[in-house]
């Protein structure tokens, strides 16, 4: 295990116009976990303001002396600019060409680290610009380490999930602000400031899996390691600019910056021994919505691939009292790409916390709770549930790389809209050129409505589910699971007959298969949109037979079913109203 400080670079990004909120959820996935052997990491971006689109950019080369805007992800408000590179990769969402897909979530931390520093740089261009300009993890860590250590930071505290082909990493970051510092400490330490972020690395060792969700989750960290005796240098010291190529040296599983103890230090904020430092604790302590509200989700996806961790419970339902989750833990089975889209599909079910099972379900078990979450009555503080599967989500995505196929074939991006439990999964190769019209920029917007987004038309089927959960529901799942399936049989197929391509057939295979799968799932979508809108029509349930709606033998509509609430339900009408609506 080693510690490496990297040196500067150049970077550039491009420019995005929307809000993310502070809510998303990623779940990583090494080789080893997996029964293909691919990596897969997931990802929610969650927030009442965030249009679900695929975005674009495509490789290209710039001149020299070429200037880039950076723009703060969230607020669209212009930051710094940067000097472009000359090269740079194509990006379909959160993947590249080459296989390196990025995902990340917001913890926030210490609120006075919160950055909003002029001329830095946000956590999302961070994301974007490391995808167009590495080609695997070790080369991202790179990237983002070096643009820290030339740049502010711009962001609150984040935790990014990066995979390639064979390698998954959990990378947390915070800024820095020099008016924390004490200057008796730091004189003390020998201790100079300078502008970035502190940061821990660390690999996901293989066969197992991780997960973050808005709570910091690296807490201590190896600090020592083997020393090279070829190069003659302790790879567990802070190193400099000329000995950045140990970042790729296998062995190498931990890296973090040369400060992100001492800055502590200097802060005040630990004095302990360097063995016993935690990032978590120090820069993101845990508090009662960490747990509840973050870490709860992390331990759903947990408690479904080992049944050992249900002991965690206690823990996830806010007790800090209680024994912590493990950073990553080994799953009693392997997962395939089913399974992990599943896997984002979760309203803690089976748990104590299980959103369909109390009141707030009302008499159709609605697993969803409108905000705000925090809420009073009677002077008591209450929440409602936060789980990983929430009405709010712009897009959500499922990367899996491949690293037995050729890159621009083995890299996907299971790319949904809405929200994740009623969303489809469709696969987009990470070598397209031709981003499906459904998911394309501009087609719409927050509050412009498009008839061929994606985006509009799963909200308009979730938006009507919702009022009748339960059995809408299952005739949602009925055509997502014949679409997902359908589209696994499908790639599966493809990647046979992609593998052996020209690179000049290449990328009209790709955007033609994508394209496809696209219209297929909007085609499917419309029908179901339409099917629940007879079905369900004014609360009562159309009547079928052999796959068609019921009709009298005049041909009329059959009369419908008018199912009754469920008899709690009843009961708490009559407690509330009953004097007035009883019979006499």
């Amino acid at each position: 295990m080693k510690k490496i400080l990297f040196a500067a670079a150049i970077f550039s990004i491009f420019n995005f116009q929307f809000t993310v909120s502070q809510a998303c959820t990623n779940f990583l996935f090494t080789k080893g976990a997996t029964k293909d052997g691919s990596t897969m990491i997931t990802y929610a971006a969650d927030s009442h303001v965030l249009y679900g689109e695929l975005y674009y950019r495509r490789a290209a080369q710039y001149p020299a002396g070429t200037m880039f805007q950076v723009v703060d992800w969230d607020s669209g408000k212009p930051l710094i600019q940067i000097p472009q590179v000359a090269q740079t990769y194509s990006v379909v969402g959160n993947i590249n060409e080459y296989q390196l897909a990025i995902g990340e979530t917001t913890y926030g931390g210490r609120e006075e680290l919160a950055n909003e520093i002029e001329g830095g740089i946000d956590y999302g261009s961070l994301i974007y610009l490391t995808l167009q300009r590495a080609k695997n993890a070790r080369e991202a860590i790179q990237v983002l380490a070096g643009f820290l250590t030339q740049y502010p930071y711009h962001s609150e505290g984040e935790s990014f999930s990066i995979c390639d082909p064979d390698e998954v990493w959990i990378f947390e970051l915070i800024g820095k602000r020099p008016d924390h510092v004490k200057a008796d400490v730091a004189k003390k330490l020998k201790y100079k400031y300078t502008d970035g972020g502190v940061w821990v690395a660390r690999r996901i060792p293989d066969g197992y899996v991780c997960g973050h969700a808005n709570q910091a989750r690296i807490t201590q960290f190896p600090q020592e390691g083997k020393w090279n005796k070829a190069k003659g240098k302790g790879l567990h010291t802070a190193i400099s600019s000329a000995h950045i190529d140990y970042v790729f040296e296998p062995e190498v599983e931990c890296v973090y910056s040369s400060d992100v103890i001492t800055f502590a230090r200097a802060c005040g904020w630990y004095d302990g021994k360097d063995a016993d430092f935690s990032f978590s604790d120090t820069y993101a302590p845990l508090t009662f919505s960490g747990i509840r509200a973050c870490d709860a989700r992390v331990y759903a996806m947990f408690r479904r691939v080992n049944a050992g961790m249900r002991k965690y419970e206690k823990y996830a339902m806010g007790d800090a009292t209680a024994e912590r989750m493990p950073l990553w833990i080994k799953p009693d089975h392997k997962v395939d790409v089913q399974e992990v889209m599943n896997l984002m599909r979760d309203h803690y079910e089976g748990t104590a916390m299980d959103m369909t099972q109390d009141v707030g379900a009302g008499p159709f078990a609605c697993p969803y709770r409108w905000r705000p979450m925090n809420w009073e009555l009677d002077g008591k503080k209450y929440i409602h549930e936060r789980a990983t599967s929430t009405q709010q989500t712009g897009f959500s995505f499922v990367a899996q790389c491949r690293g037995w196929l050729p890159r621009k074939v083995g890299g996907i991006i299971w790319f949904g809209v809405d929200d994740t439990y009623s969303t489809v999964y469709c696969p987009m190769y990470c070598g397209i050129t031709d981003i499906p019209l459904c998911f394309r920029e501009g087609n719409g917007d927050m509050v412009t409505y498009s008839p061929t987004s994606a985006f509009w038309l799963f909200n308009r089927v979730t938006n009507f589910v919702y009022s009748r959960y339960k059995d809408m529901i299952v005739d949602v799942q009925k055509v997502q699971t014949q679409l997902e399936e359908g589209f696994i049989t499908d790639v599966e197929k493809f990647d046979r007959r992609a593998k052996d391509a020209t690179d000049s057939e290449i990328s009209t295979l790709l955007n033609d298969f994508s394209n496809r799968q696209a219209k297929k799932m909007m085609d499917e979508w419309t029908k179901l949109d339409q099917y629940l809108l007879v079905k369900y029509m004014d609360g009562n349930i159309k009547k079928e037979e052999n796959g068609k709606f019921k009709r009298t033998e005049f041909g009329g509509s059959a009369m419908p079913n008018m199912p009754e609430y469920p008899q709690w339900f009843y009961r708490m009408i009559v407690r509330d109203h009953g004097s007035v609506i009883e019979e006499r």
